[in-house]
């Protein structure tokens, strides 16, 4: 066998349609545009989101009011109840300790620590954030507050 004996499997090729070459071919004169209309002439048709002549649907919905803050630091809160219900005396808190006991979803979120509830075990939290009434209450219990920012 040499490469010029490979062909195609029998009718899986299929020869192009050759349209406005002379009436014999089945596509000729009109090349199977029809008579008359927008469709058949040269740059005819419509433009995407074109609605006939009435007002498109990107032109009738009101824009939304304010913006969007494309800085904006997303932080996830965990209460210091949670605290006291996953870890024990002594333990450190971490996004990825956080991540491991499921009380976060993704191990890289970034976390902040909030005062709802009590805390009576010493922990020490390594998070990105802890609100001041969380840091009382972590320090009231023997534990330390250690921010990275």
């Amino acid at each position: 066998m040499q490469l010029n004996d490979l062909t195609p499997a029998k009718g899986s090729t299929k020869s192009r349609k050759r349209v406005g070459r002379g009436n014999g071919s089945g596509y000729g004169k009109t090349a199977g545009r029809g008579i008359n209309g927008q469709k058949s002439r040269s740059g005819g048709g419509k433009r995407a989101g074109f609605e006939g002549g009435q007002t498109p649907l990107a032109r009738r919905l009101p824009k939304l009011p304010g913006f969007k803050n494309i800085n904006r630091v997303e932080y996830v809160p965990v209460n210091v109840n949670r605290l006291n219900e996953k870890f024990d005396n002594g333990d450190v808190v971490t996004s990825e300790t956080l991540f491991e006991k499921g009380i976060i979803k993704h191990a890289d979120d970034l976390v902040k620590v909030l005062g709802d509830g009590n805390l009576e075990k010493s922990l020490t939290v390594k998070v990105d954030k802890v609100s001041a009434s969380a840091a009382s209450k972590i320090e009231a219990a023997g534990g330390k507050v250690e921010t990275a920012c």
